[in-house]
C-alpha cells in the first residue's frame, strides 16, 4: 500500500517516483501513465507525488531529464505580437538545442523513437497534449497544422542534430530561423479563424 506521510530521505523518494515514472511511461505511453499508478509503484501517495512535480506533464519532463517545461514554453510562444509568433516558436525550439546538456535528452528521445514503438508514442501522445493541444487551442488552430510545425521542427534536428547534414550543422541560428519561421507563421496564422475574432 502507498505510504501516507513523506518518507526519509526526500532525494531517494524522488529518485525512486521518477524512475516509476519512466517505466510507467515506457510502457503505457504518456496518456496511459496514472499519476495514481506511478506513485502505487513508487510506494507513495499521489499527494506525495504532486509535493514534488506538481503536474503529470512536469513529471514527464523531469523524468526524460528535459531541460524545459512545456507549461513554461508555450507561455513564451504565445506571448506577443501575431506576426512574429512563427519566429518566437522557431528560436524556442532552438534554444532547448544550443546547451549540450539540453541537447542530450532530445537527442536520446529522437533516436530511442526511431527504433522503439513504446518510445515513439510517448512521445507523440506528450507533444500533442502538453504542446501542441495548448498552442493549437490558444491560436484557434486545427491541431493538423501544429502537428506539421512539430514534424518539420523534429525533421530538421533529425538531420542537424542526429544526421549531421552539413549545410543544416553549418548553417546560423538567424539563416535557421529564416528558413523555417515563415512556415510556422503561415500555419499558425495563414487563414486561421481566432476564437475571439468574429467572422467577416
Amino acid at each position: 500500500m502507498a505510504q501516507a506521510g513523506r518518507r526519509p530521505g526526500q532525494t531517494e523518494t524522488r529518485e525512486e517516483i521518477l524512475d516509476a515514472a519512466r517505466r510507467r511511461f515506457a510502457e503505457q505511453g504518456y496518456d496511459g501513465a496514472t499519476v495514481r499508478a506511478i506513485a502505487a509503484d513508487a510506494g507513495v501517495n499521489a499527494a506525495l507525488l504532486h509535493h514534488f512535480f506538481g503536474t503529470k506533464q512536469r513529471l514527464f519532463a523531469a523524468s526524460m531529464n528535459l531541460p524545459v517545461d512545456p507549461g513554461e514554453l508555450v507561455p513564451r510562444i504565445l506571448d506577443g505580437p501575431e506576426e512574429e509568433i512563427g519566429e518566437r516558436l522557431v528560436r524556442a525550439f532552438l534554444g532547448l538545442w544550443q546547451a549540450p546538456e539540453g541537447r542530450a535528452p532530445f537527442l536520446a528521445m529522437i533516436r530511442s523513437a526511431t527504433t522503439n514503438d513504446q518510445v515513439a508514442t510517448m512521445m507523440r501522445q506528450f507533444l500533442e497534449r502538453a504542446v501542441l493541444a495548448k498552442v493549437a487551442e490558444a491560436r484557434g488552430v486545427p491541431k493538423v497544422r501544429v502537428a506539421g510545425i512539430a514534424a518539420q521542427m523534429i525533421g530538421f534536428a533529425l538531420l542537424r542534430y542526429v544526421i549531421g547534414l552539413p549545410p543544416l550543422v553549418a548553417a546560423s541560428e538567424d539563416e535557421v530561423v529564416a528558413m523555417l519561421a515563415p512556415v510556422a507563421q503561415y500555419y499558425l496564422t495563414d487563414g486561421v479563424h481566432r476564437p475571439d475574432t468574429p467572422r467577416g
